[in-house]
């Protein structure tokens, strides 16, 4: 067990190579050049995407946690997965990082492990929680919010834990003992709030502004 309160000397070069091969792999597959040719021609979107980052940004800095590099904050990243598709959404997440960086809440060597739990790997759970239930389940209006929303926002609190947990026991960081007494425990006390905040959030957007929520297919959704 390391007990420097700075975890983030804790994370090798090799580590961090890692790290960042996988973080770049994922931002270089979401990129679309008719989609970002579309983004650069489209004020409303280039709004949508920096006003979640903005969000993005505010949720991740409402947060709070015992022991170093094991925060609990809402994450945020169901309703805009929603809103934006996964593409745009890692888009916005990179933003978001990046002023965090550019404001001193976020260190270099902390952002490519931030990138990958608390952004990349949300993401891409919430947008495959949605193609599965898109492709297996009836396409109806109370299945996208309480599944693709509710209970993807429930489940997907819970992975960030996980996998969280899963990177600091790995490295070396804390025992199992540590982590599920000071944090794997908080799966029970955040599925609620996360799951709430963006389930209001598509319930509000899809009833009144339809036309801003992506995945949300009014021939779909509305006429089944």
């Amino acid at each position: 067990m390391f007990n420097n309160p700075d975890l983030t000397v804790l994370i090798s070069m090799n580590m961090l190579l890692v790290l960042w091969l996988v973080v770049g792999v994922i931002a270089w597959s979401s990129f679309d050049k008719a989609l970002y040719k579309s983004l650069i021609t489209t004020p409303a979107r280039q709004t949508g995407v920096f006003s979640c980052a903005i969000v993005f940004c505010v949720l991740w800095q409402i947060k709070a946690g015992i022991l170093p590099g094991l925060e609990l904050h809402i994450l945020g990243v169901t309703a805009i997965t929603l809103v934006l598709g996964w593409r745009f959404a890692i888009l916005s997440a990179l933003c978001a990082s990046a002023l965090l960086v550019a404001f001193g809440q976020l260190s270099l060597v902390q952002l490519p492990l931030h990138l990958l739990l608390t952004a990349f790997i949300p993401i891409l759970f919430t947008y495959a929680v949605f193609i599965i239930c898109y492709n297996l389940l009836p396409r109806h209006f109370f299945i996208y919010i309480f599944i693709c929303s509710f209970l993807c926002a429930a489940l997907v609190s819970c992975v960030k834990i996980a996998t969280v947990s899963a990177f600091y026991y790995f490295s070396g960081n804390y025992n199992w003992y540590e982590l599920s007494e000071n944090y794997l425990y908080l799966c029970a006390i955040i599925w609620f709030p996360e799951a709430m905040l963006n389930g209001m959030a598509i319930s509000i957007l899809i009833t009144y502004r339809p036309h801003w929520v992506k995945t949300f297919y009014d021939k779909d959704y509305l006429d089944s």
